[in-house]
């Protein structure tokens, strides 16, 4: 099997839950290689993400890590079939990097997202006159096609929202993003429209950290903490800036960003007060 030398999240996401149920289980890579009839290193291109991993010794490995109840096994064989597979974001490869497709691909498996926006309101949230706008901002000499093509990518990451069994998902953004005019007073009052409907969703809850809130001084970029359905998955933090992209996958790095979250939750106006704070925003956008 070719060695893989750029995995995606969703196979590293495979990789480090095998070798969290190896460790769980007392096994060293010798006492997996035995079951996999091959050598050491074997092993270790599995849980490096290097390699992928057949159906029959993913059930071996299984096995000798007594993972046993039916449905655990069956959520880890989903995310083997599902780290080779290619997803909506495919159609698009021409058109976005890597490094979105493989968050449109994490952002689509999990079961909770909590984002912290400082200066936009987040992705999913977006109108599409908004993202225009965005877009147009950033990259100013993006070709009409470019744009368009960009906010049908927005469009389609937004229908997570809409699945039968959505995500649930926390956003807390800083006042300031409310009067970052983007676009038109038009385009801006639309948003923010937008945003108060969002924020009625059963899976969504929306909090706006008030202008004045010491805990500003803290919001240091934008942010993602996701988390997926099995229980025993570790969760994976998501930062950004305009030259790179960053995963956080060790458990005490995601355990950093979870912290502020929860305290920026805490300092956050609550659910009732932050639309109040939305419509005042959107009346001031005429």
């Amino acid at each position: 099997m070719p060695l893989n030398t750029n995995p995606t999240i969703r196979q590293r996401r495979l990789a480090r839950r095998l070798r969290e149920l190896r460790t769980t289980a007392g096994m060293t890579h010798a006492d997996a290689s035995v079951v996999l009839d091959s050598d050491k290193s074997k092993v270790g291109r599995i849980e490096n993400a290097q390699s992928g991993v057949r159906l029959p010794d993913l059930r071996a490995l299984m096995d000798l890590y007594g993972v046993t109840d039916p449905d655990e096994r069956a959520e880890i064989e989903k995310l083997s079939r599902e780290s080779k597979q290619k997803g909506w974001w495919s159609r698009y490869a021409n058109a976005v990097d890597g490094a979105y497709a493989a968050y449109a691909a994490v952002e689509s498996d999990a079961s909770e997202l909590y984002n912290v926006e400082t200066n936009l309101v987040p992705g999913l949230l977006q109108t599409p006159e908004y993202t225009r706008a965005v877009i147009g901002l950033q990259v100013p000499d993006a070709t009409s096609e470019h744009v368009e093509t960009q906010v049908t990518v927005r469009g389609e990451r937004r229908q997570v929202l809409m699945k039968e069994q959505p995500p649930q998902l926390w956003v807390i953004v800083s006042e300031s993003v409310l009067y970052h005019r983007v676009g038109t007073r038009a385009v801006m009052k639309a948003q923010l429209e937008a945003l108060l409907a969002d924020s009625r969703r059963s899976n969504v809850q929306l909090q706006v950290l008030p202008r004045e809130d010491p805990m500003n001084a803290c919001l240091f970029g934008p942010f993602v903490v996701m988390g997926f359905p099995a229980a025993s998955e570790t969760d994976i933090a998501y930062s950004e800036s305009p030259t790179s992209t960053l995963y956080y996958e060790e458990p005490a790095e995601v355990e950093v960003y979870t912290t502020l979250f929860r305290r920026l939750n805490m300092a956050a106006a609550n659910v009732r007060a932050s639309r109040a704070l939305i419509t005042d925003a959107a009346k001031q956008m005429g």
